[in-house]
């Protein structure tokens, strides 16, 4: 039966000019969707493995039931995100939805970017908002207090490791590994097997791909993009402690072709069978635990490694944010409530198995015998992670603006994918650490200035 969703008048935000330049990006399927009429909507969407998931589904469930024809355009994390920023920077329509973070939400929805859901949430009982994970909701509210968005899956991040091979090693995972333990363990079981490296890390430029457990590792070393006086780091001992350890530790027991390897490219190689360990996102799990996975029933789960902190796992949402120049908002939030809902999450369950839930974004979830059960190896660990998770403090001083690995200013995207290209780099052999910190510093430097002169 078609849901009846609130009949709130729409509200049009105005256009907001997107600060600096953007990158062009590669031109998606349908358009147009924001100014003409008929039951249908664009979505644009990260290509990860539940979102292509999603996809399959669709046109079968929420289309035969709604009626509700969904126009998706897929593509890699790096080039949706351009995408995605011009689209709605300029407010163009040609999307009515798409995938966005929780570092993108509040920036969004402070210029008038974002349609507010508050009013879908109070009316949608259905949807059951309460049910949302505090921690995962928080990050999705505006600076007003105001939902924005709502998350398609939620995600920490936590050591993945072959325990067969472990086992027939010798070697013991501490249930809470620290970075020095498990640089000891990536040179003991490198080489072990025959093709398998030690680790996989990305590489990847893109600050929401090597980047983001290159901070996480930055924070549990003591390290901060910036201090609460907005006094850049990036040069200081201990971001390059932790920068020189993690190019290190990739370089001499990681993958072949790190400085090219991002989260897809890990994911593959861990359950292809040619890496030992994998440190990234709680998300991952479910794709080596599922049926068709050569590895499943092999891999343990440990939370993220620390050095100074009692935790160091990050905080990320992939969530569904309708442009606010659509004018198709009631139907795209008849989209949203489905994607996000318990019964998309039963239905997942039911076809492709429980592991393939997007999960960490509701309690109900890991209430569910029936995904505690198929998710028995990392549900726990998952849960904890991203109730552990803290982006106010993340490290060990203060910081001028929440984030665990990324800060969440509207700079960061430009500022942080520059970083990569040079931290990139330095993976591939081609800079040091220290001269591409250095070409870094002045990069951050400049965007902090702008903050203390504010």
């Amino acid at each position: 039966m078609r849901r009846s969703p609130s009949r709130r008048a729409l509200r049009t935000a105005a256009a907001v000019t997107a600060a600096g330049a953007l990158l062009a990006a590669c031109s998606g399927a349908g358009g147009g969707s924001g100014s003409s009429g008929g039951d249908s909507i664009n979505v644009l969407m990260v290509n990860n493995p539940q979102m292509t998931q999603l996809q399959r589904l669709t046109a079968d469930h929420f289309t035969k039931d709604t009626g509700i024809k969904v126009n998706f355009t897929v593509l890699p994390e790096n080039e949706v995100r351009d995408k995605i920023s011009q689209d709605f920077a300029n407010q163009a329509g040609q999307y009515d939805v798409a995938t966005i973070s929780n570092y993108e939400t509040s920036i969004y929805a402070r210029n008038g970017w974002l349609h507010e859901l508050d009013p879908y949430l109070r009316d949608d009982a259905d949807y059951d908002v309460q049910d949302i994970l505090t921690p995962i909701q928080l990050s999705l509210t505006g600076e007003d207090g105001k939902l924005y968005a709502q998350p398609f899956y939620g995600e920490s991040s936590f050591l993945m490791y072959r325990t067969d091979v472990f086992e027939e090693h010798g070697l013991t995972m501490p249930e809470q590994p620290t970075w020095t333990e498990v640089a000891e363990l990536a040179a003991e079981v490198d080489a072990a097997e025959d093709g398998m490296k030690g680790i996989c890390l990305r590489g990847l430029p893109g600050w929401g791909e090597v980047i983001a457990p290159l901070t996480s590792v930055v924070n549990t070393f003591g390290g901060t993009w910036f201090t609460e006086d907005w006094e850049a780091q990036l040069d200081s001992p201990e971001f390059t402690e932790a920068t020189q350890f993690y190019v290190d530790l990739v370089r001499e027991h990681g993958q072949s072709g790190a400085a090219q390897s991002g989260y897809a490219e890990c994911l593959n190689n861990m359950v292809q069978g040619n890496t030992a360990m994998w440190y990234d996102a709680t998300a991952g799990a479910g794709s080596l635990e599922a049926d068709d996975s050569p590895v499943a029933g092999n891999i343990g789960y440990v939370p993220a490694p620390v050095e100074q902190t009692a935790s160091s796992g990050w905080l990320y949402t992939w969530a569904w944010g309708i442009q606010a120049s659509s004018n198709k908002a009631d139907t795209a939030w008849e989209f949203i409530s489905w994607a996000s809902s318990k019964e998309y999450e039963e239905l997942v369950g039911e076809t492709l198995g429980w592991s393939n839930v997007p999960a960490g974004k509701r309690t109900s979830t890991y209430e569910n015998p029936d995904y505690q059960e198929e998710a028995a190896a990392f549900y726990q660990v998952t849960h904890d992670a991203i109730a552990a998770a803290d982006p106010v403090n993340p490290g060990v001083q203060p910081r001028p603006v929440p984030g665990i690995q990324f800060v969440t200013i509207p700079e960061f995207a430009d500022l942080g994918t520059k970083v990569s290209q040079e931290i990139s780099s330095a993976i591939a052999g081609r800079q040091s650490v220290e001269d591409a910190l250095a070409k870094s510093q002045s990069l951050a430097d400049a965007v902090a200035e702008e903050y203390r002169n504010r």
